[in-house]
């Protein structure tokens, strides 16, 4: 019963930092070196994520600056960051890469307001899956005679504790999100 529980704390937690991870790639108006955490320039043939080729620092409230260990990936990773469709434009200078972020439009906001909200719902309803299949383990355990009725229901009652702080951890996050997407 206790390893289920367990179990099922485990994933949701894992759900958690997934999808904390998923909103750090949203981008607001402030640069922040997670906006480029997603994308792989091709670096010899092989696409190879950007924090593993450069450096990438924040040099301002809108501006970020990636250093290539290797000068011939400049080209590269320009290209690379062009076709993520971030809607950023970044300016080389031959070994240094400068990307201005831009301010976002009101209209901008919203939609990433919203794409934040449909997100966390979809990770609301893993932690529900997680909880369901959980709840099928124990109901499992009680048919197979290794669990008692009462423990059963105690373990439900737990299971239902977990989900019910994860979700609301989801809705911390979507909240402060959203708080930092409309900050002009």
């Amino acid at each position: 019963m206790n390893q289920i529980i367990k179990d099922a704390n485990t994933r949701m937690d894992k759900s958690i930092n997934t999808f904390r991870e998923e909103v750090a790639k949203i981008r607001t108006g402030k640069a922040t070196t997670a906006l480029l955490d997603g994308i792989k320039a091709n670096y010899y043939g092989n696409p190879t994520p950007l924090n593993q080729m450069a450096s990438v620092t924040v040099l301002d409230v809108h501006t970020l600056s990636i250093t290539p260990w290797d000068k011939s990936a400049v080209q590269e990773i320009d290209k690379a960051i062009r076709a993520a469709d971030l809607g950023l434009n970044p300016i080389s200078d031959g070994t240094n890469i400068k990307v201005p972020i831009p301010p976002l439009t009101e209209e901008r906001r919203k939609d990433m307001v919203k794409m934040v909200k449909k997100n966390g719902e979809d990770f609301k309803v893993a932690i529900r899956n997680i909880r369901r299949d959980a709840n099928e383990h124990l109901k499992k355990e009680e048919k197979d005679k290794k669990l008692t009725e009462d423990d059963r229901k105690k373990a439900e009652v737990e299971i239902q504790k977990l989900t019910d702080e994860h979700i609301k951890t989801i809705d911390e996050i979507i909240k402060h999100k959203e708080s930092e997407i409309m900050e002009v």
